[in-house]
């Protein structure tokens, strides 16, 4: 699989370490992803083209300016996928930020898209889709099927954790989509969870998992 990139980085290893720990707080689970997200985005963005802007002027002397030839858009999957928007902002800042509502029906583990804010016109050269979890794969292919009938000429995918099975779901449906990750792990539970993985990411981020859950 080609076009799957999971990282190698040891902070990034190290971060996901602390991640999956259950007895890790809401806040520091914030900081964590927002952190991932940083360096995640750090491999994202190393193949960006750029186009020269000019000769500008720094304090000492003349220099050759360039910009981002492409204009990006950031897609998060809400919920959880705001986890990673801020970090890919202060990095991206004119990226414009497109969302996404879909949620993975509990009995069924199939994708229901509930939120679409989506402009009438493909105003993005690529997308960038932000979900801490692939496990399945489901609410991601339901994602780049959207994009794609909305226009996306390219995507690519960020996670922070995926499992196997559903990043071979992923490029089976969607073979000419980039993803980048920072773990794939080989299991999945009866539930649809990725094991060991990092929990429901959303409950997570948000501290709303119920008070009387094992994890």
């Amino acid at each position: 699989m080609d076009n799957v990139h999971a990282s190698k980085h040891p902070l990034v290893a190290y971060k996901i370490a602390r991640l999956r720990d259950a007895a890790t707080p809401p806040k520091q689970v914030r900081e964590l992803v927002h952190e991932l997200g940083y360096l995640l985005m750090y491999e994202v963005t190393a193949s960006l083209a750029l186009k020269p802007t000019g000769t500008r002027c720094s304090p000492l002397g003349e220099y050759e300016g360039v910009d981002l030839a492409s204009k990006l858009a950031l897609v998060p999957i809400l919920r959880s996928g705001l986890g990673l928007v801020n970090a890919a902002l202060e990095l991206i800042p004119t990226a414009r930020v497109l969302h996404l509502g879909i949620y993975r029906e509990s009995s069924s583990l199939q994708p229901v898209e509930y939120y679409n804010k989506l402009p009438h016109n493909t105003n993005a050269d690529e997308c960038i889709v932000l979900d801490p979890m692939l496990a399945t794969g489901g609410t991601a292919i339901a994602t780049a099927n959207i994009l794609k009938d909305w226009g996306a000429r390219k995507i690519t995918l960020v996670c922070v954790c995926a499992s196997r099975s559903g990043i071979e779901a992923f490029v089976a449906a969607h073979p000419d989509v980039s993803v980048f990750t920072g773990v794939i792990d080989d299991h999945l539970d009866e539930h649809g969870y990725v094991l060991p993985g990092i929990g429901d990411s959303g409950d997570r981020l948000f501290n709303t998992a119920h008070p009387d859950a094992d994890s």
